[in-house]
């Protein structure tokens, strides 16, 4: 049981960056390129990923907050793919913030920092250090 549990929190995960990716109604090359490099990195096969472009699974957070950060980070990391960034993405991705039980504010800074890095890809220190800066 705990196994299928886990393995629908990856599609649900997978599909939270799919909707992030089709956001602008234009799926880029490198855009899935990049969720199909995730998908087979947390164990996801390429059937089921492939599936996840025509169905819908409902959204299931990771339990633990250092996953979840993990998960912003890979939404941030997609977003910045094509290098061009919109106000839909940055939107979906606070909104995909607040429903992981992330902190708004640190959220926030993630996304207005993002840009002072190569390729906007916050080194793991860093984001780990705004998380806990905004930490209750």
């Amino acid at each position: 049981m705990e196994q299928k549990k886990d393995h629908l929190e990856k599609l649900s995960l997978l599909t939270e960056l799919i909707k992030l990716a089709k956001v602008d109604q234009n799926l880029r090359d490198s855009e899935y390129e990049f969720l199909a490099a995730i998908a087979n990195q947390i164990g996801v096969s390429k059937e089921d990923f492939e599936s996840l472009f025509e169905k819908y699974i409902e959204f299931q957070p990771p339990l633990f907050e250092f996953d979840r950060i993990v998960q912003l980070q890979r939404l941030v990391l997609l977003m910045n793919v094509d290098r061009t960034v919109d106000s839909k993405q940055l939107n979906l991705i606070k909104d995909l913030g607040i429903r992981m039980g992330l902190n708004p504010s640190a959220v926030a800074e993630v996304l207005r920092i993002m840009t002072n890095y190569t390729n906007s890809m916050l080194p793991p220190e860093k984001l780990i250090s705004i998380f806990k800066t905004f930490h209750n």
